[in-house]
């Protein structure tokens, strides 16, 4: 199939699928006499593998480890683990931090709840505060727990 049949049958953009070429996580397709790129079936596979590694947000580096595990069946998966491992961490992280941004945008969203002109309003007037290096109320309790 050609690239264009390949983007719709696995739901990826032609351009990331070149992409995923030229970091040699696909590998380069042979070409037709008209000179077009022709896909397999497994480069459909290899695609939506890929794809769904990214989608649970591994990197290229973490996609190519598991690539080299599905290319030698028979290495012990330990290396596979530990990865998976640093993933969820770093996964915990980052719900973490969202976690904080959540409430940081919740109490500076609290400093306007009345429908006033803007230059009575509580969140500018607190994001302008932020730019002027004085304290909003956003980050005064954020501040406050790093102490």
């Amino acid at each position: 199939m050609k690239i264009g049949e390949l983007s719709k049958h696995t739901g990826c953009e032609v351009e990331t699928i070149r992409y995923y070429e030229r970091e040699h996580l696909l590998p380069t397709p042979p070409r037709s006499d008209g000179n077009y790129r022709q896909y397999s079936e497994a480069d459909a596979e290899r695609l939506q593998f890929i794809r769904h590694c990214r989608s649970l947000g591994m990197s290229l580096d973490d996609v190519r480890t598991l690539q080299r595990f599905q290319a030698n069946p028979e290495m012990a998966c330990d290396q596979i683990d530990a990865m998976l491992d640093r993933h969820l961490l770093q996964t915990e992280a980052q719900i973490e931090t969202l976690q904080k941004l959540q409430k940081q945008l919740q109490t500076l969203r609290n400093a306007c709840r009345d429908h006033l002109d803007a230059r009575q309003c509580g969140i500018l007037q607190n994001l302008e505060r932020a730019a002027s290096r004085s304290d909003c109320v956003c980050h005064a309790e954020h501040s406050a727990m790093e102490k």
